[in-house]
């Protein structure tokens, strides 16, 4: 990022007031700094505030660098414009932070592209609603939870359930398979560890160089981490309204930038809401979310990690995010408990794609039978738990045996951890999956082990038919 001023005629004052991640600024110029306008000093020009509040003659601020190196009396400019950050195709295989700058190497970022992090969502006479379907080649998404093109999924669940893996993934099996589609990865408020972790993954699958990262992890300040998510939005929109693509767009983790815009709010003083949110909490979410679409020049399709603090799904900050979504990925712990991976609670997912005019006939009706067989297995699970199984009647065990078999069926080994597994990953498409478990439904695998279909590819791949 240049802190440069563009004239002479920009707004200059001084720092009268520091409260943690918060600056006050006396101005003192006949010019006056606009809201989201970008200050630097010239004696420190690694000095960044952006302008929060105006008053008659001082502006509230929020530190986007380091506070320590700030003190009153401090001279500050203006640099007449908000925050921009480089686009195009330059930034792809880089990660970058919010500013910009390189994270991976000392290579500068080459591009005379820049957007504004604050771009409004599209007009309403350009949004395009696509359904076609986006194959992940994850058995347990594609039939029960199928994604479309331009729609946002959330994946939903505490901590350790496997949501950054299932993310990751999902990332893999989809750039390797679409050539003219860019990822653009906001890594918002996580580990540091996780995104050394995701860079390497993506270099050894060979995705990286249509990926951009961009990342504010959580040893930032939360002004930062709030920033990250809006600063990735807009690489998804430059590809999406410049170059004409369809993007995928992931984020990890969309309640860590609810979180942070909660500090935030903490820290400009403003009175909060329920459960201690923010009051602008369905502002901020819709600020972010509304730009994530599909128009007439190309889609975002946005696939987002939900944390659920303690484990708590009616908590008002994810239940305000799950209400943007148009599919719900819930995963559960006691799932992941028996070893089922991806551990996806069958009760608590939805999708707004099951339907048959989207799905197909064939798949819909497969869908059907198969959560009708799921409803019966967890009331007849409880019995199995107290009295075993051999307790229920001929027909129940038959069908409580061949909804476990598709319980079964719908795990599989994944490339993003084979390194950790042994286990080759698989990619099974959406078709095959459905014709695999209208067989195991129809009784033909009745004589087969519940236990060959865990953790499989496609029953042709397994063996288990010719």
């Amino acid at each position: 990022m240049n802190n440069q001023p563009n004239n002479l005629n920009q707004a200059q004052g001084n720092i009268r007031s520091i409260n943690g991640q918060v600056a006050e600024v006396e101005i003192e110029s006949d010019a006056f700094p606009t809201l989201f306008e970008i200050l630097f000093s010239p004696d420190d020009p690694a000095t960044i505030l952006e302008v929060y509040s105006q008053s008659k003659d001082y502006v509230t601020c929020q530190i986007l660098s380091n506070q320590d190196r700030l003190y009153r009396g401090m001279k500050v400019v203006g640099t007449g414009t908000d925050l921009k950050v480089p686009v195009g195709t330059n930034v792809l295989g880089r990660v970058i932070d919010l500013f910009g700058r390189p994270q991976d190497s000392t290579q500068p970022i080459r591009t005379s592209a820049y957007l504004s992090i604050y771009s409004k969502a599209p007009p309403l006479t350009t949004v395009k609603k696509d359904y076609t379907l986006l194959e992940t080649g994850i058995k347990a998404i594609d039939f029960l939870t199928p994604i479309f093109k331009g729609g946002k999924v959330g994946l939903i669940g505490g901590a350790g359930v496997g949501k950054t893996i299932l993310l990751t993934e999902i990332l893999h099996n989809i750039t390797s398979r679409y050539s003219n589609v860019a990822s653009v990865f906001a890594g918002v408020g996580e580990r540091i560890r996780e995104g050394q972790e995701l860079h390497q993954r993506l270099l050894d699958s060979k995705v990286l160089d249509r990926t951009v990262i961009v990342l504010g992890q959580m040893n930032e300040n939360a002004a930062i981490r709030y920033r990250i998510a809006l600063a990735a939005a807009t690489q998804a929109e430059y590809f999406r309204d410049y170059l004409k693509q369809d993007v995928l767009f992931f984020m990890d983790n969309t309640f860590r930038f609810v979180q942070a815009g909660n500090e935030v709010s903490v820290l400009l003083g403003t009175l909060p809401s329920e459960q201690a949110y923010q009051a602008r909490l369905q502002t901020e979410i819709s600020t972010l979310e509304d730009r994530l679409i599909a128009t007439e020049g190309g889609s975002i399709t946005s696939f987002q990690n939900v944390y659920v603090p303690a484990d708590e799904i009616t908590d008002a900050g994810v239940n305000s995010i799950i209400s943007f979504l148009d599919t719900a990925i819930v995963l559960s712990r006691s799932v992941a408990q028996k070893g089922i991976y991806p551990p996806i609670d069958l009760s608590q997912s939805s999708s707004s794609t099951l339907s048959q005019a989207l799905l197909g006939q064939s798949h819909f009706k497969v869908l059907t039978e198969f959560q009708q067989l799921s409803d019966n297995y967890n009331r007849l699970s409880h019995i199995v738990a107290i009295v075993g199984e051999s307790e229920l009647s001929p027909e129940n065990q038959i069908l409580f045996k061949r909804t476990k078999k598709v319980i079964n069926y719908l795990t599989q080994p994944f490339f993003a951890t084979e390194g950790q597994t042994g286990r080759k990953g698989v990619y099974v498409d959406r078709l095959t999956t459905v014709g695999d478990i209208a067989l195991i439904l129809s009784g033909s695998l009745d004589e087969i082990p519940a236990e060959k279909f865990l953790l499989i590819g496609s029953l042709k791949e397994a063996g288990i038919i010719k």
